[in-house]
């Protein structure tokens, strides 16, 4: 049975010649995968608003869509406002969404896109305008479907925004582990915060993650959303580590084997990735969502009702 992923790379963003968000990558991640039969793909549906606002402060939300953000806070945000980032952003959160139901429905689901986690509850940063994890995790509290859920970011960078909304919220356990010195240089709470030095590589970046994993189940989650950012990639021109490709197939492998394990449903989101040459950062996002196919195909995983 195949596995549809979402994708938001039919909404376009403008960006000036120089740029240094890698906006084809969502596309060629998508092209790379259909080449793979285990795979269909839809196009993300747009949250509304009213979801968007389980996270964010309605002001905010309207300023937005409005287009009456400040220019410094737009700048803090890293895109120029138009019509195509609104489609855009809406359909991140709304691939999120999306996938979150897959997983309930059938153990996993997985987006081309999200990962969000440096936008905070009234304001934007750092390419993310708002946080599709911390929305979808809020949606799901709303209604009842989950009484508790978990974040594992392994993004190279902190996940800033999404450690601020659920700072206050005994609810949700956010693992963030991420480069020390690298942005966000203001680090907020997460549940736990785990910062590497410089340099570190395969071998002690999946110890640090074995020993990790196991105070993100004692908190009995019962759902897992996988920020699963590829920027730890030695060759990643933002990133300060030396993660070999290798090393994130078993970084994705303990993850995925890990929730399987405890028979809870896992939604993976695409996080950060900027390698050079850009095919580097494409082929490990592909791996993510490969490793999570043979994983996942291997264990039944019992669904929410």
């Amino acid at each position: 049975m195949k596995k549809t992923l979402f994708y938001t790379d039919h909404h376009e963003i403008p960006l000036p010649a120089g740029h240094k968000f890698p906006l084809p990558k969502y596309r060629m991640v998508r092209e790379l995968l259909s080449r793979d039969d285990r795979f269909s793909f839809a196009p993300a549906p747009l949250a509304d608003m009213r979801t968007i606002e389980l996270s964010h402060d309605p002001e905010y939300v309207l300023a937005f869509m409005e287009g009456t953000l400040s220019a410094a806070a737009m700048r803090r945000i890293g895109f120029p406002w138009g019509p195509g980032l609104i489609a855009r952003t809406l359909a991140s959160v709304g691939g999120t969404l999306a996938a979150t139901d897959e997983a309930l429905r059938t153990g996993w689901g997985g987006t081309l896109a999200g990962g969000t986690h440096h936008a905070f509850r009234s304001e934007g940063s750092g390419f993310c305008v708002f946080n599709d994890i911390a929305i979808a995790i809020s949606d799901l509290l709303s209604r009842n479907i989950v009484r508790r859920a978990a974040v594992i970011d392994l993004d190279v960078h902190q996940g800033d925004g999404t450690a601020e909304i659920f700072e206050q919220d005994a609810r949700v356990f956010t693992l963030s582990i991420h480069s020390k010195t690298n942005f966000p240089f203001r680090k907020k709470q997460s549940r736990l915060d785990i910062e590497l030095p410089d340099g570190v590589a395969d071998h002690e970046y999946l110890r640090i993650l074995d020993a990790a994993l196991p105070d993100v189940y004692a908190f009995d989650p019962d759902i897992v959303f996988y920020q699963s950012g590829v920027d730890g990639l030695a060759t990643d021109a933002l990133g300060h580590l030396q993660l070999t490709r290798a090393g994130l197939i078993e970084r994705d492998r303990r993850v995925f084997e890990s929730a399987c394990a405890r028979g809870l449903p896992l939604v993976i989101t695409i996080g950060g990735g900027y390698s050079k040459p850009i095919e580097r950062t494409v082929e490990a996002h592909a791996n993510t969502y490969r490793v999570a196919m043979d994983v996942f195909s291997r264990t039944a995983i019992p669904i929410l009702s």
